[in-house]
């Protein structure tokens, strides 16, 4: 395991930015490096924890059409969810790192369909309120040229999907670091459909750290976190 994290700690600044863009772990936790996005595989639930990745206005002008087949994810050494888990389940394989974000590469595109990546959404939530916000997030990086994103389900009951767990809730955290606006919001988003404005749902990064007991952000002061200002955002 340190072999790998030593390993890990070189590549991360070629395949995800740098330390910034990753949610603190530990030496038992199964991280995985993609090329447009890293996770943190939760085999219990079959999903990730956290998706992580850093997504610039630059990379919007990617031309890569929307394109892959859900497979499991080679790199998850217990193996990803199976994709039959998903049929018949009335439920949509909804993208954590949505493949829009990915279009500046092929690889990356297609890379997104690991069901790493993948977690049960309902057909109204994933196709609805997690679409537009998927949308508003891509504006404000054209917007402010460069966004830190981690984003996964919250899981509270037992309820599954052959091995899936299905999430009550679905969180976005997102961190513009560049001055002189250095800004940062969240949102908790409950798995159904939803035609309630999407600043509603806005919250801080810490209350999201706060229940789900991940350190999205560790290098930054946690008064950036602590604190929202809707009308940087929402102008």
């Amino acid at each position: 395991m340190r072999i790998f994290k030593i390993l890990f700690s070189f590549l991360m600044p070629i395949f995800a930015g740098d330390e910034l863009a990753m949610p603190a772990y530990t030496d038992s936790s199964t991280v995985v490096v993609h090329k447009g996005y890293t996770l943190c595989y939760d085999e219990e639930h079959e999903q990730a924890k956290w998706v992580a990745y850093r997504l610039t206005a630059k990379e919007l002008k990617g031309k890569a059409k929307r394109h892959g087949t859900f497979k499991q994810d080679p790199l998850v050494s217990t193996g990803s969810a199976n994709t039959n888990d998903y049929k018949y389940s009335g439920y949509d394989r909804g993208h954590l790192a949505p493949a829009a974000d990915m279009a500046w590469s092929k690889d990356a595109m297609k890379e997104s369909f690991y069901t790493s990546n993948i977690s049960p959404q309902h057909p109204s939530f994933n196709r609805g309120i997690w679409k537009k916000l998927e949308s508003q997030v891509r504006k404000w990086a054209k917007e402010n040229d460069e966004l830190l994103i981690v984003t996964a389900g919250m899981i509270f009951d037992t309820t599954k999907i052959g091995d899936v767990s299905v999430p009550m809730f679905f969180y976005k955290v997102i961190l513009d670091n560049k001055e002189p606006e250095r800004k940062a919001i969240a949102f908790i988003l409950l798995n159904e459909k939803s035609n309630i404005k999407l600043e509603n749902y806005a919250v801080t990064v810490d209350f999201v750290e706060a229940i789900t007991k991940i350190n999205f952000f560790p290098t930054i002061e946690d008064s950036l976190e602590a604190k929202i200002n809707k009308d940087l955002w929402f102008k």
